[in-house]
């Protein structure tokens, strides 16, 4: 377990300078650069499908080589430096610059590193491996909500200060990296990645399915924040809302995972899945502002009982020597509909109210919470056998 420490410890000092930045972004976005929630939905839909539209191509070099490594090494370095863009922001356009270097590093980075851990942990143990690498990367998380609320309001609203100090802990994450014992390729000679659905494992296919068609309602978290805000909070209340909802994913992640090493991944996810679309249902028709501090937990909740547990299934369905790539296209197919989900949000908003994006997802989350429910239904997920 002790590449799964090195990697949750890098992830936690990762996400201290993510999450000191990513809660400042639309409000810094909307009210100090003038852009419109479109705007918002353009960049982030950018953002993150560039991320994730990269993580199957990281992960299939990952195989090929035989080396986790280097890859996660560089990829973490590449974010680092997208921080320096957001100091230097004079325009939205700046922010566009360094969130696309920012989720290009994720991109890299997320396949290899997830292979390093379903590599560490033994059979049986996968989940709770995920669900203790989510709690430490959430438990940065908060720290960097904490720290953003406290320099944001020291420095009296200077985003750009807060940018500035995100650089630290970034730097220090990539340094820890260096300490991940490299196991190399263990005689497993990659196969190239096939896209063709029909050799895919039938599981896999369904489950990529059910996972890509909610992603196309599962906009940007930052359409949170902004409803917050659009419901009357000041930026630092929002940050604190973001605050809770990063504690309970954080307290949740490693029970969640455990749990389903346990009782099967089936009953986490379609519970997952259902919290997420009443919890966006809820967000639309929300009227009183002190809604917020009981909704923004309850999301905390659907990311800690899916985002582990879902990376832990795919590694289970996966052969060995397709591991990364297979964790790789599970997040492109993933990040195919992240795009179309964050511009079509901005959309909605900007057309027909801020109610319009959460009606949306909320009804893909409860679609998706059935479609779990039918693909890994029992006789169907006897998944554990690599």
């Amino acid at each position: 377990m002790f590449n799964v420490l090195i990697t949750g410890l890098t992830s936690l000092l990762t996400d201290i300078s993510t999450e000191m930045v990513y809660p400042l972004l639309p409000l810094y976005l909307t009210t100090a650069l003038g852009a419109s929630p479109a705007i918002v939905g353009v960049i982030e839909g950018l953002a993150e499908s560039l991320a994730s539209l990269l993580k199957v191509f990281s992960g299939a070099i990952s195989d090929r080589l035989g080396r986790r490594k280097p890859l996660a090494i560089g990829g973490y370095g590449i974010s680092a430096l997208g921080k320096v863009f957001l100091v230097l922001a004079t325009s939205w356009g700046w922010v566009l610059a360094g969130r696309l270097a920012d989720r290009f590093g994720k991109g890299v980075r997320t396949a290899p590193r997830d292979a390093i851990i379903a590599e560490a942990a033994a059979v049986g143990q996968r989940g709770a491996a995920f669900g203790l690498h989510r709690l430490m990367d959430t438990l940065g998380a908060s720290l960097g909500v904490v720290l953003a609320y406290y320099f944001l309001t020291g420095y009296r609203g200077d985003y750009r200060a807060v940018f500035l100090y995100s650089l630290i802990p970034a730097v220090l994450g990539v340094a820890v990296l260096f300490l991940v014992r490299e196991r190399g390729s263990a005689g497993l000679q990659a196969k190239k990645i096939s896209f063709n659905w029909r050799v895919l494992d039938p599981r896999l296919r369904s489950l990529l399915v059910v996972v890509f068609l909610f992603t196309l309602g599962n906009s940007s978290n930052q359409f949170l924040l902004l409803r917050a805000e659009n419901l009357g909070f000041a930026p630092e209340t929002v940050i604190l809302l973001y605050l809770v909802y990063n504690l309970v994913y954080s307290l949740v992640s490693y029970p969640a995972g455990r749990l389903s090493d346990r009782i099967g991944r089936r009953t986490l996810l379609v519970l997952g899945y259902l919290a997420y679309g009443l919890v966006y249902l809820s967000f639309a028709v929300a009227k009183n502002p002190s809604a917020m501090w009981w909704l923004f937990p309850i999301y905390g909740l659907y990311i800690g009982f899916t985002e582990g547990v879902e990376k832990a299934l795919v590694a289970d369905i996966a052969p060995p020597e397709q591991k990364a790539t297979l964790i790789g296209l599970h997040a492109t197919i993933v990040g195919i509909g992240l795009l179309p989900a964050s511009t079509l949000a901005g959309f909605l908003w900007d057309t027909f109210g801020p109610q319009a994006p959460f009606y949306f997802g909320g009804v893909a989350g409860m679609l998706a919470s059935l479609g779990m429910w039918w693909i890994l239904r029992p006789g169907i997920t006897d998944y554990q056998h690599n």
